[in-house]
């Protein structure tokens, strides 16, 4: 994902110390039950929409924007999948980030997936049941999309 300006200015005061952000995920779906992803041009692997949002830009805001952006998908965000404080991530420019996940489900309301910025390499819809590789983030977030239950975590764990 590509580095907003406001966390760019943030790092020239702040250096590479941790930095605690939000960041949204969005599981789409279409009419016909794919799931929509996106090859990011970082890692070079699939996996759920993404990004951060501006300051005082609402999260569901934030998810829909952002999947217009990556794949010039148009959705409705449906529901609250998961909310989860992520382990800090050290980039390899040494700068320390933590995030607060909003993970959203989300269903496709128009436009054509393509590639819509430089930070995909492909983007494309999928049946659940033929994904190609992907983490356990976003596995756990697809599962928890598809389910109608709960998720509950060790509160004495940081995540």
């Amino acid at each position: 994902m590509a580095t907003p300006d406001f966390i760019r200015t943030l790092r020239a005061s702040a250096g590479n110390q941790l930095l605690w952000l939000p960041g949204v995920t969005a599981v789409v779906f279409d009419d016909d039950g794919r799931l929509l992803l996106g090859r990011r041009t970082d890692t070079r692997k699939w996996a759920v929409i993404g990004g951060i949002p501006d300051p005082g830009e609402q999260p569901a805001v934030c998810a829909v924007r952002e999947v217009y952006e990556e794949t010039a998908v148009r959705c409705v965000v449906e529901r609250v999948v998961l909310v989860q404080a992520l382990d800090p991530v050290t980039y390899g420019n040494g700068d320390v980030c933590q995030y607060m996940d909003v993970t959203f489900r989300c269903r496709a309301v128009g436009g054509e997936a393509r590639v819509n910025d430089d930070e995909s390499l492909d983007v494309g819809w999928f049946e659940v049941d033929a994904l190609p590789e992907l983490n356990e983030f976003a596995l756990f977030r697809i599962k928890q999309a598809l389910s109608d239950q709960p998720t509950w975590f060790d509160t004495t764990s940081t995540g």
